[in-house]
């Protein structure tokens, strides 16, 4: 019991920079007494006491405000940072080294008694703060989920999911997206980790098209000068564009920029 008990202390002096004793992490941190808690709820559910169980889940969620059902199976070094608004329910499991934020619930859509109605992380899964993993579907090793996705559907090992319906983005594709946008001059996804893709993406294709457009009010600009030379008179055609127009500032500051 000591021995897990220190580990879960030494993982969360390794993860949370904010952590600075031992002691500090036994007596202040509220994932850590919900962990606790969780565990000797656990072991009544698993030994037929039942309303024990749940019980003492009551208690621990009025005491942390994180509610785990008695019946979810966490590994060793899980790290519930903050913690206030977790839900984790009956048949979800998570694996050593998880990482969970404060508002993230592992819950169900199925109303089937026995089924397996809630998620299953695999091992170093992040899940950020306020997302919703909904299913009983299976999060790969090393995943992360972005704060308040929502997730329906399984996220393969290493994937990225982020946004409403949550899009799944694979580390290969990160990798070379991040090869073809330093090659736009923007920062993607890999670089950037807290934004979204699409809005990288989006922003370097309006730079790109302003850029391209700015170039082209140039070329028109100096086919004009060479117009104003006798020979050249004729060569610049009704309705070319000699000045820019596209607003590149605005449409960034659509989608935040």
């Amino acid at each position: 019991m000591f021995s897990r008990l220190r580990s879960d202390i030494q993982c969360i002096l390794e993860r949370d920079p904010a952590a600075r004793t031992a002691w500090e992490v036994l007596t202040c941190y509220p994932g850590l007494h919900a962990l606790v808690l969780h565990r000797r709820a656990h072991w009544c559910w698993t030994h037929g006491l039942k309303w024990l169980g749940r019980f003492i889940s009551h208690l621990s969620r009025t005491l942390t405000g994180i509610e785990i059902h008695p019946g979810a199976q966490i590994s060793p070094c899980v790290f519930i940072d903050h913690g206030m608004g977790v839900v984790i329910g009956e048949t979800a499991e998570i694996g050593p080294g998880c990482t969970i934020y404060h508002g993230v619930t592992l819950g169900g859509t199925s109303l089937y008694k026995g089924a397996k109605r809630h998620p299953t992380l695999g091992s170093n899964v992040i899940v950020g703060a306020g997302a919703k993993v909904l299913g009983g579907f299976t999060v790969g090793d090393g995943a992360k989920i972005g704060s308040n996705a929502v997730v329906t559907k399984p996220v393969p090992a290493g994937a990225t999911a982020v946004g409403n319906p949550a899009r799944i983005i694979a580390a290969e594709a990160d990798a070379r997206r991040e090869e073809a946008a330093s090659k736009m001059g923007f920062s993607a996804y890999g670089v950037t980790q807290n934004d979204d893709p699409l809005s990288q993406a989006m922003r370097g294709l309006i730079d790109n098209a302003g850029a391209q457009e700015h170039q082209i009010a140039l070329l028109w600009q100096a086919i004009e000068k060479l117009s104003a030379m006798p020979q050249h008179s004729n060569c610049v055609p009704d309705g070319a564009a000699r000045q820019e127009h596209f607003k590149a500032d605005k449409l960034n500051a659509l989608i935040g920029k």
